[in-house]
């Protein structure tokens, strides 16, 4: 109590001095001591200008707001800049390695061979796949897939990028896009697509599902055609869409475009030919070349069975095997105008130097050579006429091993050619290598190995006024021919080139069914014996071959034709002089060679009508000797007067060869072509002997004059037929 009482003594002891302080702060104040603060505050208010404070207030909170924007700004551009900035590119934007369009391949007149559409692929990153067993549910129907393989390559894969599925059609792109599943994709590839499908199939090639080109002309030519991929800057938008920065400079890149010597309808009258003997005469394989001799183009490289680069996975190598180029056969008799014209430029011997051909049978040596027919002594000039094997062996040992090679070498044989094509070398020995039996049978066609392409390098040679002249393929801007060397002079081939006219002209020579009425043609049967690798001797097969050219006197065309082990007849002037006949006169027919004095020699001598410049049915080798009617009847009449084996054939065609315009009759009217390819628009005119006139550049027809339903014109009649032609 006594503590208690002095806190209260103290208490009162010091209150008085803190009230006595207290008039003097109120003294300092501008209040009475007795008001409230509130009455304080709110005259203080009333003096302060509202407007202005608040004015100030906003200007300094925006500047606040200005200053650290600023800040900010600073700070991202200059602290944070350069790690935003390589974050934001590895987002956005990525250095990828881009391949483009392939070119496109064309041929003489603009047509599209082969060419590159864009097509999608399917790709899986399987570390952003959130569900599994959905994702391969959903997509394996789409794809054609087995849904539990699919889990299980997705689901276990430790790669971060799979294909599923490589250029699949819009449709099933689609709907994988609409399925929008989380690490499923679409990449963006071409495809290679062929619109003439099997035509120059093996010549063309294919290319493979990373678009390199794998055989024919897509390999080959690859460095031109393929494009060589680059790394381009990608940018991907939200979506995560790529395009390319194209005002940076930069567009996809592409392939160069070819164009080849090829014609496209002769290409097709070649094919229907080498088809039709292949199938007539149950052989192995067949083939044509046909060359613009004046130029050296190639206008046609047709080979049999068909090959179409669209469906390659579904064919054998055996029939994707460019055989024209790659397969090296002994040539047989048209190996012999060679050797011939060779002892002819060395004076060995002359076109009436005498030839005791032993009457069809000569053992020298222990070697025995037979001929087909029984001749006895035969100038040099009749030794092709009757393909004797006895005189051009005899002529060959006159000329001797070194003097046969220096020729033969000379006219490309024994070395690849200039065309851009995977080719054989053929086989062309040394002559330190030759022995008497060598020497004589390469004058007949054996103990030498040549392609198609060799045999028609060196016609063409020799149809060049003997000046070596290169076979084309590739048609080339601005390209000048280099002067070559001369082999033969021109007496020596126009004393050759005569021998092979009396071999399709005489009515004796091996060669009459391969003769064309209205021009006279030149050329030489072949007959080859194929060696059994087994055995090690000749067998029993063989290659029947025809090489011939017309005009006779001004060769315009060249053609070179191989069947290859042919088995209901194995003689060349039997199995491949008809299929040349039959390429030789659609030619002319279709270019319009022939001329109005030729056209009418033509029908005086075998009573054939016309039309216009066209003759109707020369094709056809039974109709020689029968009057044909250029009317609605005369696809009835060449039908009535064909072979039974004949007529039953062409209605056994294989679907890839009996097209609309190829089994149609020829109307009486201008048929109605709107709408069809340009092969089978020609075909439908040619059936009438018309080949009407191409403008524009496509492979359908759009517009034709005149219309469909006009009247032919009378026999000897003009008219103009066109068509107009487009992509559509």
């Amino acid at each position: 109590m006594f503590g208690f009482s002095s806190r209260k003594r103290n208490r009162a002891t010091y209150a008085p001095r803190r009230d006595a302080r207290k008039p003097a702060r109120w003294a300092r104040g501008s209040s009475a001591p007795g008001r409230a603060p509130s009455s304080r505050w709110a005259e203080w208010a009333a003096r302060v200008d509202w407007s202005r404070w608040r004015i100030n207030a906003v200007a300094v909170l925006f500047c606040l707001i200005w200053v650290a924007l600023w800040g900010r700004a600073w700070h991202l551009q200059m602290i944070e800049g350069p790690r935003l900035a390589d974050k934001a590119r590895r987002q956005h934007m990525a250095s990828e390695l881009v391949s483009g369009k392939r070119g496109l391949i064309y041929d003489r007149n603009g047509q599209v061979l082969a060419r590159s559409v864009e097509a999608r692929s399917v790709y899986a990153k399987p570390q952003e796949i959130e569900d599994f067993v959905q994702t391969a549910a959903t997509l394996a129907p789409l794809l054609g897939l087995d849904a539990q393989k699919l889990h299980d390559d997705l689901s276990r894969t430790r790669r971060r990028f799979v294909w599923l599925r490589r250029k699949v059609d819009d449709s099933t792109a689609a709907a994988v896009r609409r399925a929008n599943l989380a690490g499923i994709g679409l990449s963006k590839e071409y495809d290679r697509v062929y619109p003439f499908k099997h035509m120059a199939g093996q010549l063309l090639g294919f290319v493979g599902l990373d678009d390199k080109g794998l055989e024919g002309i897509e390999r080959s030519l690859e460095a031109r055609l393929g494009c060589i991929p680059v790394r381009q800057i990608v940018q991907r938008d939200a979506m995560g869409r790529r395009f390319y920065l194209n005002e940076e400079g930069q567009s996809e890149p592409r392939g160069q475009d070819v164009t080849l010597t090829l014609d496209m309808q002769i290409q097709f009258i070649a094919e229907e030919a080498v088809a039709r003997a292949a199938r007539e005469f149950d052989a192995r394989w067949s083939g044509a070349l046909v060359v613009e001799v004046e130029s050296g183009d190639i206008l046609a490289w047709a080979q049999y069975p068909f090959f179409n680069p669209n469906t390659y996975r579904e064919s054998s190598p055996q029939i994707y095997r460019n055989r024209l180029a790659a397969d090296a056969l002994e040539p047989g008799s048209t190996f012999k105008p060679f050797v011939m014209a060779a002892a002819l430029q060395e004076r060995k011997v002359t076109p009436n130097t005498l030839i005791d051909c032993e009457g069809g049978k000569w053992e020298r040596k222990n070697i025995s050579i037979r001929d087909t027919s029984n001749q006895g002594i035969l100038p040099a000039s009749k030794v092709l006429r009757y393909s004797s094997n006895i005189g051009m062996a005899k002529i060959g040992l006159q000329l001797g091993a070194a003097q046969s090679w220096k020729y033969l070498h000379a006219l490309g044989f024994g070395e690849r050619t200039s065309v851009p094509v995977a080719e054989s070398r053929g086989i062309l020995r040394r002559p330190r290598d030759w022995g008497e039996a060598d020497v004589m049978s390469a004058a007949f066609g054996q103990s030498v190995s040549v392609t198609a392409l060799q045999m028609a390098q060196g016609y063409l040679t020799l149809l060049n006024h003997g000046v070596y002249k290169p076979l084309r393929l590739v048609r080339e801007e601005g390209m000048v021919e280099e002067a070559r060397e001369r082999v033969f002079t021109e007496k020596t081939v126009r004393e050759v080139m005569d021998m092979m006219r009396d071999v399709v002209e005489e009515s004796d020579g091996t060669g009459k069914r391969a003769r064309v009425p209205g021009v006279e043609v030149a050329g030489k049967t072949g007959t080859a014996q194929k060696a059994d690798a087994r055995a090690g001797t000749y067998g029993v097969k063989r290659v029947a071959s025809f090489v011939g050219f017309l005009p006779a006197k001004a060769p315009r065309y060249l053609v070179v034709i191989f069947v290859d082990e042919p088995t209901r007849n194995q003689y060349g002037g039997v199995v491949a002089a008809p299929a040349f006949r039959e390429i030789a006169s659609r030619v002319l027919t279709y270019t319009g060679a022939l001329t109005e004095v030729q056209v009418a020699e033509a029908a005086r001598k075998g009573n054939t009508r016309r039309r216009g410049l066209k003759l109707v049915g020369i094709e056809a080798p039974w109709l020689e000797g029968k009057t044909v009617r250029a009317d609605a009847g005369a696809g009835r009449e060449a039908a009535a007067a064909a072979p039974a084996g004949v007529a039953t054939a062409s209605r056994r065609q294989p679907e890839s060869m009996r097209l609309p315009g190829h089994r149609a009759r020829a109307a009486s009217h201008v048929p109605d072509v709107m709408g069809k390819s340009v092969r089978n628009a020609v075909e439908l005119f040619a059936r009438a002997g018309v080949v009407p006139e191409l403008k524009g550049t496509g492979s359908r027809v759009v517009r034709q004059s005149p219309p469909a339903g006009t009247a032919w014109p009378e026999e000897g009649g003009q008219a103009n037929y066109i068509l107009w032609l487009s992509e559509r």
